[in-house]
């Protein structure tokens, strides 16, 4: 059976792990709601974005297997790595981040092909239009073998002053993500986040 796999970049792994700790104490009702409500917010990004893999997550709870921990940790990736991010950019100043070894050749051959893609707001037409596919494409797939998993799925924020919510967030390869964030914090775009969170503390 296909699966759909979702980014989960290395400051997440900790996360992940102690993530999974709890899941294993807990009871198979809580589970159950608690994979179900996360299921129905990917499902909601998928289904409107209508991207290949909508299949899988409309499966039902029981087709991925008996292990209740594996159906809950795996709708948690996609959830929490959003959360993760955006909390790391409003912790850490983003100019600082480097989110790959890659991060220079990225953004260079990045902003070499997309010169003026306001990535401060995105509009799903910039990722989803047939037009922008054919550029994204040969783009991402350039890093392949460069970029692990550089085309498995993940949350991408199409206003970079608000947060991850339904209304403001698009479904993105892994290299679509690091391509525009790692834009994003280079051009100063993610600071507004960063200087909100050091203002409201």
């Amino acid at each position: 059976m296909s699966r759909v796999r979702v980014y989960t970049p290395v400051w997440f792994h900790t996360c992940s792990s102690q993530c999974s700790v709890y899941v294993a104490q807990a009871h198979p009702y809580f589970l159950h709601h608690f994979y179900s409500h996360l299921h129905n917010i990917l499902y909601t990004y998928i289904q409107r974005e209508g991207l290949e893999g909508a299949h899988a997550l409309s499966l039902p709870a029981d087709a991925y297997g008996n292990d209740p921990r594996l159906e809950v940790m795996w709708a948690m990736k996609a959830y929490n790595h959003a959360e993760v991010y955006f909390n790391l950019i409003s912790s850490v100043d983003p100019k600082f981040l480097k989110l790959t070894k890659l991060d220079d050749d990225i953004y260079s051959s990045f902003r070499e092909t997309f010169r003026e893609l306001d990535i401060k707001l995105l509009q799903p037409d910039d990722l989803k239009s047939d037009e922008a596919k054919e550029v994204w494409r040969p783009f991402c797939n350039q890093f392949e073998g460069l970029i692990e998993d550089f085309n498995y799925g993940t949350l991408l924020r199409l206003d970079c002053e608000r947060d991850y919510t339904e209304d403001n967030t698009i479904f993105a390869t892994r290299t679509q993500f690091f391509a525009v964030e790692i834009a994003r914090n280079r051009e100063g775009c993610n600071d507004a986040v960063f200087t909100s969170k050091c203002a409201n503390s």
